[in-house]
């Protein structure tokens, strides 16, 4: 499965000194992280303040130490982690998906925080065929090299979405036709009820705190995963892995 807006592959790399990290972000390089140090001023901080507001990236104001713990080097208080992909926008991709005659299978990973996790749904989703992953821009994993290594480089190969309104993102796929399907606890329905045959967009919550309720509240399904034993839950890697393949399965193996 191949779209023009495929991530392309860069070295992950971190980029330090407020002129680097400027030319670094006005050459179109994705910021995975960026770290100011507090109570930095001058006018070139300024230049890249604006950049930030310009190209809507947000910098984590934090203590020197932190900053010498990334980089012993001349760091002038700014240092910024440059993502190995190109993340994507989920507005370019559904028409693509539409276009070329194919029944979008989209999933949303809501506030999954740990990379091992995001590597391995990445995995599990490219093999699955699932047309893009979206997250949000706030509160995700970074797609950093532990996260590219625990997914087998499919990080690389399925694009990934990643939106500053999240909430906007969940209610244009909606409103595309997708059928929201949330995967969690707060209902008595199981996976096995919803049709994936149609436009679907799959989400999936964290392990602390699941869905988001503003989701949950204009879903058009909610479903969960029948429990037999004590522990009464499942990795969220595994439980992604799960539904998917329900879906996989109502489609008759060919997304």
């Amino acid at each position: 499965m191949t779209y023009n807006s495929r991530p392309v592959r860069e070295s992950n790399q971190v980029v330090f000194g407020i002129r680097a990290v400027v030319e670094a972000i006005r050459s179109g390089k994705e910021i995975e992280s960026l770290y100011i140090q507090r109570g930095l001023g001058g006018n070139l901080l300024n230049e890249l303040k604006e950049l930030l507001t310009e190209f809507n990236i947000t910098a984590q104001q934090v203590p020197v130490e932190k900053l010498n713990r990334i980089t012993l080097k001349n760091h002038q208080g700014v240092v910024a982690f440059i993502s190995p992909i190109t993340y994507q926008k989920v507005e370019d991709i559904i028409p693509q998906i539409f276009e070329k005659g194919e029944v979008p299978l989209i999933l949303v990973l809501d506030s999954i925080t740990d990379v091992r996790n995001m590597g391995a749904i990445a995995r599990t989703a490219e093999c699955a065929g699932v047309h893009a992953i979206v997250v949000p821009a706030k509160g995700s994993a970074q797609v950093n090299p532990d996260a590219i290594k625990t997914s087998a480089g499919a990080l690389y190969k399925i694009p990934v979405c990643r939106h500053d309104n999240f909430m906007q993102t969940i209610k244009f796929l909606q409103e595309s036709g997708l059928q929201l399907v949330c995967c969690t606890e707060k209902t008595q329905e199981f996976i096995y009820k919803p049709d994936y045959t149609v436009p679907t967009a799959i989400i999936m919550g964290s392990e602390e705190d699941g869905v988001r309720n503003e989701v949950i509240r204009i879903a058009d399904h909610l479903a969960k995963i029948p429990m037999y034993g004590e522990i009464e839950s499942l990795n969220v890697s595994v439980a992604t892995g799960v539904i998917l393949y329900e879906a996989i399965r109502q489609r008759g193996i060919k997304v």
